[in-house]
Parts: structure tokens; sequence; C-alpha cells
């Protein structure tokens, strides 16, 4: 019985991290959603403003998921390139590791300050942007109570020998702990949630170092299957180029860094566990961002080739007016 209770304790926190994020990510783009979509637009004629677009929209969002299917929007209406948009791409997935990076520190005590302040906020007009943003600070206090129940719930279980010895079984195959996350970051649509909870297992000694770099890896990849799932049009090829180059940059780097992990795992062995985590979740995009950005050109050259556009999409014959693609750029609809 006492067993049963712990595992829906801990569900219901793990349902109450998921929630908070939801929130987070639901107030801010009802508050500036428009707006960021607009400065992601207009950053996207070069690489190095489109890189750094990525990183601030996705701060702002706390999801490369929102990120990914706006820049999938623009690709595969014809509204962006294929370089600049790969470039937004890096950006979020590295953006998307800033809040990780905060909640890494033991800020749990702002909790019932940011709940009580967002609640506030929220009475507000509710056609007002200090309402949308109190439904935010709400979903961050939720985001830190739920960390600080996951913590105490997880507490007694580091001397549990069965829950050990099934992740000491699920460690031997760091691969196992890659597939894992994944699924998780797939299912519940955010790598946050999923990195914030490994570092919970990490900071308690119950998920091993190497176990926890190869479930962060796992979210990393999670993370870029919804853009390719849903933000494409499964009519025309060319429109999956961008969320199909940003998986296989992610596949690229976890083959790269997965036979790496237990020396990575033994450098950062001083370190405290959970920030080791965080660290090594924005070590990844930055080394990724870093490798790939100067390759986005012969990159973008070789997913066209792949993915060329369908024939009547480049027939000059057809009139521009009749293509879909066009159909979305009022300047050429109405043109």
């Amino acid at each position: 019985m006492a067993f049963i209770i712990a595992a829906i304790s801990l569900a219901g926190a793990i349902a109450l991290l998921l929630w908070g994020t939801r929130m987070v990510q639901t107030g801010v783009q009802r508050a500036f959603g428009p707006r960021l979509r607009v400065v992601l637009g207009r950053a996207l004629d070069n690489r190095a403003k489109a890189f750094l677009a990525g990183i601030g929209v996705t701060a702002a969002l706390q999801s490369s998921t929102a990120t990914g299917l706006m820049v999938a929007g623009f690709a595969a209406g014809g509204v962006v390139a294929a370089v600049p948009a790969l470039a937004v791409m890096l950006g979020a997935n590295l953006g998307t590791t800033l809040i990780v990076q905060v909640l890494s520190f033991d800020i749990g005590f702002l909790s019932p300050l940011l709940v009580l302040a967002g609640f506030l906020m929220f009475r507000r007009d509710p056609a007002s942007v200090a309402h949308d943003l109190g439904r935010a600070a709400i979903g961050l206090g939720l985001m830190l109570l739920a960390l600080r129940q996951l913590m105490e719930l997880m507490a007694p279980l580091e001397t549990s020998p069965v829950l050990r010895q099934l992740l000491t079984l699920v460690s031997v195959v760091p691969l196992l702990d890659v597939l894992l996350a994944a699924a998780l970051t797939w299912a519940t649509h955010s790598s946050v949630a999923v990195v914030l909870l490994t570092m919970s297992l990490a900071g308690h000694g119950i998920l091993p170092p190497e176990a926890a770099f190869a479930m962060v890896l796992g979210a990393n990849l999670g993370s870029a299957i919804n853009p390719l799932l849903e933000g494409t049009r499964r009519d025309d090829p060319a429109a999956r180029r961008v969320p199909l180059g940003n998986l296989l940059n992610r596949v690229v780097g976890l083959a790269i860094a997965l036979p790496l992990l237990p020396w990575i795992a033994g450098w950062a062995g001083g370190a405290e566990p959970a920030r080791a985590v965080a660290l090594f979740h924005t070590g990844f995009n930055l080394v990724l961002a870093a490798a790939f950005l100067p390759l986005l050109t012969p990159y973008a050259a070789l997913l066209r080739r792949w993915l060329p556009e369908r024939p009547s999409a480049a027939d000059p014959a057809r009139p521009i007016y009749l293509d879909p693609a066009a159909q979305r750029v009022p300047a050429v609809a109405l043109g």
C-alpha cells in the first residue's frame, strides 16, 4: 500500500511539473506570440541573426518544439530559406537549455511568491498582457513546487534496493536511457520537463551520471520529433527539410556523444550531479551549434537534393497565385 501511495505521489509531482511547463508556454504565447513570430520572421535574413532569434524566442516560450513548429511553417510556406531556418533550430535547441540552467539552482523558495504574484496578475482583464503573464508566473511557481516535491519524494528512494537494481540494469545499456527519454519528450512535448526530472534523479544518486547524460541526449532527440510529425505538409517533401535537418543533426550529435559518455561522466564526476546534467545539456547544444553553423549551406543543399520540391510546385508554367505556399505570403498573393 505504501508503494502505491508513493507511486501516485510521484506521478502527481511529475504531472504538476508538466502542467507548470505548459502554463509557462501558453502564457508567454498568448502574451507575446504574434510579436515573437514577427521578431522571428524579421531575423531570418541571415544565419547569425536567425541563430540568436532562435535562442531568444525559445528562452521566452520555454519550448523548442513551439519554435520548431513556427519555423517549419515558415519554411513550408516558402517564406524563409533552409539555411536561416536551420540556424533558428540550432538556436532554439540552445535556448531551451537556459531555463534548465536557472532551475538547476536552489530557488524553490520563490515558488509561493511567483504563484501569489501570478494569481494577482491573472485576475486582471483577460484581454490584457498582465493576465497572460500571470498565467506564466503561476506556471513557473508550479514548476518550482513540483521540483521540490520530487526532491522530497525521491529522498527515501535512494535506499530502495529494488529501484537501484532496476536502474542499474537500465544504466548498463545507455541506448535504453536514450530511447526512454526520447519517448517521454515526444509524449510530453517538453524536453525541459524531462531534463529537470533527470536532474532530480541524478541529484539524489538514483541515476548514475552516465545514464543521466544518456537521458539528456534522448530528450534532445525527442524534442526534434514533434516538429517533423506535426509541423509539415505531407504532400510536399520540401516542407520536411528543416525539421528533418534538425532531427538529423540531433542524431549525428547523439551518435558521437554516446560512445564518449563514460569519459564525460568521469570528467564531470567532481561536479554536483544535478548541475553536471544541466551543464552537459547546454554543452551538447553549444558544440552542435558550433559544428553545424559553418556547414549549413552545404547541409541545406544536401537536404534539397534528398527532398526536392514537387514537380507542380517547381513548374514555371504554373501561376504563382495558384501555389498554396505563395498564397501564405500576402505580398505575393495580392500582387
